[in-house]
């Protein structure tokens, strides 16, 4: 069953038998890298308990991973985002303060600052992800035209400070791996042509040493469960969240 956390540990051990080293997002910045790597990286949208469910996977088989919080209430779990960190991942700010703050950009940087030092206070952040935000007019990433994220101490920025061209970047957005035709943002623009629609295809795929030695794998913890009420649950809501953002992205 794929988006179980069953299928999730076997994409894992897949990763690891294919000898990837996983990094962090903010080891990734700070450089000194192995030749082949895996950036962990999880968008904690909603349901943040699926993320400590990940987490203590990854910590299972000795993994570090970089977890991205929301501010507002389903991803801001303050008891949850204490667990990730003290587990060793790498905590960030999942930004979305031009959403929030109706494009007014001198509020949206107070927001951030604010922010920003609230997740701080769980771990010393050094890296950000902006947030699509599908239903807002907003692109959140646009805060940083007339302002300097590293005046922060943030150190990266994914959408900005990596080469797609170089690391080939999987998505779960749309829930599958090739649902970038459902994202309103979490798109980038990418030189390789792998077509990869399940996670058996990626198991598949590493099993045969047919990826590249770098690569960015994006989930959202909230679309992995062995729950089968709640697995339901979430393939009913997403189909529908994917016809709402086909509307958006047509009307664009």
């Amino acid at each position: 069953m794929d988006f179980s956390l069953k299928t999730y540990k076997n994409l894992l051990i897949a990763l690891k038998s294919a000898n990837y080293k996983f990094v962090t997002f903010e080891q990734f910045c700070d450089g000194n890298l192995p030749e082949k790597f895996v950036i962990l990286r999880h968008d904690v949208d909603l349901k943040a308990e699926n993320s400590l469910a990940t987490a203590i996977i990854e910590n299972s088989l000795n993994i570090k991973a970089s977890y991205y919080f929301r501010i507002v209430g389903q991803s801001n779990k303050p008891h949850i985002i204490r667990q990730i960190a003290e587990l060793n991942h790498e905590i960030g700010y999942h930004y979305e303060d031009l959403s929030l703050a109706k494009g007014d950009e001198i509020k949206a940087i107070e927001y951030f600052k604010t922010n920003l030092e609230y997740f701080r206070k769980f771990y010393p952040v050094r890296t950000i992800c902006m947030h699509g935000s599908p239903t807002s007019k907003f692109d959140n990433r646009n805060i940083w035209k007339s302002n300097n994220y590293r005046d922060f101490g943030i150190i990266g920025e994914p959408y900005f400070d990596i080469n797609f061209d170089e690391i080939f970047y999987l998505t779960d957005t749309g829930r599958s791996w090739d649902g970038e035709r459902f994202s309103v943002r979490d798109k980038v623009k990418s030189g390789f042509n792998l077509h990869l629609k399940t996670t058996s295809d990626i198991i598949n795929a590493l099993n045969n040493n047919k990826l590249p030695q770098k690569i960015m794998i994006t989930t959202h913890p909230q679309r992995w469960t062995d729950n089968y009420f709640f697995w339901t649950k979430e393939l009913v809501l997403q189909t529908l969240k994917n016809v709402i953002k086909l509307l958006i992205i047509r009307k664009k």
